[in-house]
């Protein structure tokens, strides 16, 4: 008897294949320049990739240490002490992973029941929708809208109830270029710590903050650090997004637990390049002050390309990305523009609407992606041009 019920668990169904790959697959189909994917088209520094090298050469190539190797755990925790006075134990605070998806998704089936609510801030980052479904929780998103992205405070407090299990935060964020401010975040952690909610938070975007701004890691307000799991990687940071190398830090408990569903995940990964990521954590101020103002002045090169072709520029304080407009262009559907785009302009951008519940806020917003080449962004700007 052949059963009629669909492969797809019900969890997961109208997920599907992500923007992403969808848009890539676009950009390789057509030749179009690809900046919907947030992937830089240059590797990261000749020194970390040659420590990757002299790391096979020399045998790390078996199974790591579940936890991480012990001298990348160190890096890490020297790193949150280093940029932020967090201090941490390196066994028993800090759990590599493979990239910040993965303990994110590892957080959020270690720590909620079925049922349980997770507050989010749309537009949010896909795999949060997909990774909070596999937990079989339910989102609960808190809508921010441009010019400026801000919090709400009203609609933050209403969207808790007594079902809310954890925050899902995102800062700096993706897609948006949102810093979240210092009282932004003091409204996250006084709910918080008020209802007894525990918060995970996503920073892999902590060393692409613009503008002089500050990142400012919910875990250092006060009564944060002992709720707070802290997410990261090494992807963004160093350009070396292929490489996959994330953690998660905070108290113990949380990582034990993250540490118990992350095991059955991946079990471990990435043994050459967890030396080479403990070396480029101890890069000097000089390699993230260059490396984030490199990425400024790109931003600011693609934003005057796109307000040159007619786009509204919100422009982002930090990240890969910037999202603008259509509508000064006559266009409504994000979507619709971004699948006729290639063939219009030659270049590939992100439809915003799709990492939206709200989707009227949504639809007419799309994301570009900054963190290419200068010759990159100037013949996008050139092709994007025809659209004015």
């Amino acid at each position: 008897m052949t059963s009629t019920r669909e492969p797809l668990t019900s969890r997961l169904a109208g997920f599907g294949t992500t923007i992403f790959a969808e848009m890539s697959a676009l950009a390789v189909r057509t030749g179009a320049i690809n900046l919907g994917q947030g992937f830089p088209d240059t590797d990261g520094p000749a020194e970390i990739l040659e420590a990757a090298a002299e790391a096979m050469r020399a045998g790390h190539n078996q199974y790591p240490p579940g936890p991480g190797i012990p001298e990348l755990r160190a890096a890490i925790a020297a790193h949150q002490r280093r940029f932020y006075r967090i201090e941490l134990d390196p066994d028993g605070e800090v759990l590599v992973t493979t990239g910040a998806t993965e303990a994110i998704a590892a957080a959020l089936l270690a720590l909620c029941e079925p049922g349980d609510e997770v507050v989010t801030f749309e537009p949010y980052y896909d795999s949060y929708a997909a990774c909070i479904a596999l937990a079989d929780a339910q989102r609960r998103p808190v809508t921010l809208r441009p010019p400026d992205y801000a919090i709400d405070p009203d609609a933050l407090a209403a969207t808790f109830s007594p079902r809310t299990r954890l925050v899902l935060l995102n800062s700096p964020h993706n897609p948006t270029g949102k810093v979240f401010t210092r009282a932004e975040l003091e409204l996250v952690a006084s709910l918080c710590r008020d209802r007894g909610v525990l918060a995970v938070t996503d920073e892999v975007y902590e060393h692409l903050v613009f503008d002089d701004r500050e990142h400012v890691p919910l875990a250092t307000l006060p009564g944060m650090a002992e709720r707070t799991l802290t997410i990261s990687s090494s992807g963004k940071t160093f350009s070396l997004t292929g490489w996959k190398i994330g953690w998660a830090t905070g108290p113990r408990p949380l990582v034990a637990a993250t540490q118990t569903a992350k095991q059955f995940l991946t079990f471990v990964s990435g043994a050459p390049f967890q030396p080479a990521i403990a070396r480029a954590l101890a890069l000097p101020d000089s390699y993230f002050e260059s490396f984030r103002a490199s990425l400024q002045a790109k931003r600011d090169r693609l934003c005057a390309g796109l307000e040159a072709a007619g786009l509204e520029v919100f422009r982002p304080a930090g990240t890969y990305f910037v999202t603008t407009d259509i509508r000064p262009l006559g266009e409504q559907d994000g979507h619709a523009f971004c699948l006729a785009l290639p063939e219009r302009a030659g270049v590939v951008a992100v439809p915003t609407v799709v990492f939206y519940d709200d989707k009227e806020t949504g639809r007419p917003l799309v994301r570009f992606a900054f963190c290419k080449r200068d010759d990159v962004i100037d013949e996008a700007a050139a092709r994007l041009a025809r659209l004015a």
